[in-house]
């Protein structure tokens, strides 16, 4: 499994993203981006805008998934209780 999750330091929705990983017990890659979004070329290239956090799943073709509710809403569709029933 290749999670990868680019984030900022101090950002809640980043946070929010993280403890979901975290409960699930997933073991992700974390990219810390720049505070500048000027200088967020890495996630522009990946998801195409510069807000985070950003999720990264090569195991499933996500490439570059933007928003924390969605990401948090397929985290558990896809690795929770859900998935495994």
């Amino acid at each position: 499994m290749t999670l990868e999750l680019y984030e900022l330091e101090g950002c809640p929705y980043c946070a929010k993203v993280k403890q979901k990983l975290d409960e699930l017990g997933l073991e992700y890659e974390s990219h810390m981006v720049p505070r500048a979004h000027s200088e967020r070329t890495e996630v522009k290239d990946v998801s195409g805008q510069t807000g985070v956090p950003v999720l990264v799943d090569t195991d499933h073709g996500i490439e570059g998934m933007p928003e924390s509710d969605d990401i948090v809403e397929y985290l558990e569709t896809t690795y929770g209780q859900e998935a495994s029933a």
